[in-house]
């Protein structure tokens, strides 16, 4: 990462307040060209609950500096009930949420240093709230860049997938339950901290309950999802993810489904700005969205939009491994999507665990012949080397090899490729199936076969079986009566190399990554009508040569600070033959560090555990820990959050607790018992 000091504008920085029209204040820092007020500038908004004095400052400053060294006013807001802003946040994308967001626009069209044209930039809750507030049509937001978002609250989000109960829904909440206890910085707000803190503490609640209370698709998960109507969206979005990103799907439903001008960028990455991608390459994300504003926001006719829609990594095989530095692959891109260029390829599933192209009948039975049905009930160990279900970190929480996984597995593949095959698009298995319970979920890994048996797991995809045909009226099953089921997996961009195969592995739970069906199930399988359909893509040499080449990732200097303690992860598998006990343990150590210029320490620590006791879906566990410090001369405060979700073939039930100290005085201490029906999950 180069760092660039010498910017074309001198900037100042401040930190001030924005008043809403009910009074309450929210905290802003400001980054903008010193000359600004006599040459006036459009704002580039990014609104996160993720405490700008501290937890991401660092990363703002990088960031918002260059831009406003680039003739912007970077503006950096808490929303309402975080960081020094005043009130409480109870949940995510609130109604108020978006209206306070529609206000800070309007006030920033107030401002002389402004030009009246305003940007919104986000990672994450600042992706998702641009798309939403986009929707709301503010007449000063001329164009958004949403990264590492969705479009749909419940089909594509931390809580759910394919109607099934993602664990990080768990391991999500319980980051904001971290969250919302961190106190106002009292060097800002003055005396009245500490009851801004308490309030906070008693009022913001425990969220993993509210949205266990919605375990379908109903009207609280549509609120926020711009997909609802899509036609709402008037000014131009750059949707970009990455393929080890949770949230890859989005960009091509927002290429679809938008009709504004729009671009589309996913690159090898996980849940990172393009800048600080991991795995690599990372690439100079700030020029390039400089160029959008350039082009958007001043009216400056460069050349980024006539270059293609979707731009794209398209991955070459690489070993299975938790961690990579870089990807190999290249930079491909299609005119628009859906792409002409894509092209449909059925692969059908034999008895022979065969997966054959269905113009080759060289091996297995006609197509279409009845075969003899092949049945499945997986072992919960099935999903202990998946990884998360977004990579947040890169390191160490991608999937390991899938031979682990597929002893558990149904698993189909194709003979020794004769040549590359090249896949962009969303790989589906048309399953043909039964189920012995009335409530069962399926998974499906598509995975990279290498010379050496190694198998590095490409995409996935998980469909709770009640929610077949509608995530908003699910209906349980008859068991024994046959079904046909479409399971469609994580878009990707993948080439499989000569001399590889392609398998697909199927299983009946997928611990720790969703939550399994009540009881164990028994899917019987009818090979005959299940197919595999993967998007093709032929490869375009000179087009993909014509490409412009992204610049190498830059940042503008960021905050000085001092490392008092080093951080460490750990992610381990444990088996413990003793007492036939499974866990994932997963401890995330942000070590301690000082803000030098404010001389504010903060230490970080989560501690995540998932275990079961051998066949035992009654022990089946998710527990969560977090630890925060605060501390600056003589005041420091701690708090400690502890949320532990089990669940009976009836419920779900939560156990959480929040203790905070200001010294060694605990202040506050509420405790949680909640038991939340199952429903059809």
């Amino acid at each position: 990462m180069q760092i660039v000091d010498d910017l074309p504008r001198r900037v100042f920085e401040e930190e001030t307040w924005i008043e809403m029209s009910d009074g309450t204040r929210l905290a802003v820092r400001i980054w903008r060209p010193e000359d600004s007020d006599t040459d006036p500038v459009p704002a580039i908004v990014e609104y996160l609950p993720y405490r700008k004095r501290d937890l991401t400052a660092q990363r703002d400053a990088g960031m918002h500096r260059y831009w406003a060294g680039h003739g912007y006013a970077g503006v950096r807001v808490d929303i309402r009930g975080t960081g020094e802003s005043d009130g409480v946040l109870v949940d995510e994308y609130l109604p108020q949420e978006l209206d306070d967001g529609v206000e800070i626009l309007a006030w920033l069209g107030r401002q002389t240093w402004c030009t009246g044209s305003a940007g919104m930039v986000g990672i994450s809750w600042g992706g998702f709230n641009g798309l939403q507030i986009a929707a709301r049509q503010p007449p000063e937001l001329k164009a958004i860049i949403t990264i590492c978002s969705t479009d749909d609250r419940y089909a594509d989000d931390v809580h759910h997938m394919g109607g099934c109960m993602l664990v990080d829904n768990l391991s999500w909440a319980s980051t904001m339950f971290d969250g919302n206890a961190c106190p106002p910085d009292p060097a800002l707000v003055g005396e009245r901290w500490r009851e801004m803190w308490l309030e906070r503490l008693a009022g913001s609640g425990l969220w993993l309950k509210q949205w266990l209370e919605h375990q379908r698709r109903d009207d609280y998960w549509k609120h926020g999802s711009v997909c609802e109507d899509f036609g709402a969206i008037t000014c131009p979005v750059y949707a970009i993810s990455g393929w080890a990103d949770g949230y890859c799907n989005a960009v091509f439903r927002l290429m679809e489904g938008l009709d504004v001008p729009r671009k589309g960028l996913i690159g090898p990455w996980s849940h990172k700005y393009p800048h600080l991608g991991v795995p690599g390459p990372a690439i100079g994300f700030l020029q390039d969205a400089l160029r959008w504003w350039d082009y958007w926001l001043k009216g400056i006719d460069n050349t980024i939009m006539d270059e293609p829609m979707l731009r794209v990594w398209m991955q070459e095989s690489a070993p299975p491994s938790t961690r990579y530095d870089h990807r190999p692959g290249r930079w491909v891109a299609e005119p628009g999507w859906p792409s002409r260029h894509i092209v449909p390829q059925h692969f059908r599933l034999t008895a022979g665990h065969d997966l054959l192209a269905e113009d080759d009948e060289s091996n297995g039975s006609a197509s279409g012949a009845a075969e003899a049905p092949m049945t499945l009930r997986s072992s919960l160990s099935v999903g202990l080397h998946a990884g998360k279900w977004c990579s947040y970190n890169a390191p160490p929480d991608l999937p390991h090899d899938q031979r682990d996984e597929d002893g558990g597995s149904l698993i189909f593949q194709t003979a020794r490729l004769d040549a590359p095959l090249e896949i962009c698009g969303q790989p589906v298995l048309e399953l043909e199936l039964s189920s012995d319970q009335p409530v069962a979920m399926v998974a499906v890994r598509l995975s990279d076969i290498h010379l050496d048996d190694k198998a590095t797991r490409v995409s996935f995809g998980l469909l709770n079986l009640t929610h077949r045909d509608s995530d908003e009226f699910p209906e349980s099953l008859e068991p024994g009566k046959r079904y046909r089921v479409r399971v469609a997996l994580k878009h990707i961009a993948q080439q499989f190399m000569a001399g590889h195969a392609v398998r697909v592995s199927i299983s009946t739970s997928y611990w720790p990554i969703a939550w399994p069906a009540p009881e164990p199930v028994r899917l019987t399988f009818h090979p005959e009508a299940c197919r595999l359909t993967l998007p093709t893509r032929e490869p375009r040499p000179q087009e993909e040569a014509a490409l412009p080449a992204f610049e190498p990732p830059v940042s503008a200097p960021g905050l000085a600070t001092t490392v008092i303690e080093t951080g460490s992860e750990v992610w381990r598998v444990i088996r413990d033959l003793a007492t036939d006990v499974n866990e994932v343990l997963v401890v995330n150590d942000e070590g301690a560090y000082r803000f030098d210029d404010i001389d504010l320490e903060i230490a970080g620590k989560v501690t995540e555990r998932y275990r079961y006791a051998y066949g035992d879906y009654r022990s089946i566990e998710g527990i969560t820990d977090w630890e925060r410090t605060f501390r600056r001369g003589d005041w420091m405060v701690r708090t400690l959050t502890h949320t532990r979700l089990t669940a009976s073939a009836d419920a779900f039930r939560i156990q959480a607790t929040l203790d905070a100290w200001e010294g060694d005085t605990r202040v506050y201490s509420q405790s949680w018992d909640e038991s939340i029906p199952r429903d059809l999950v």
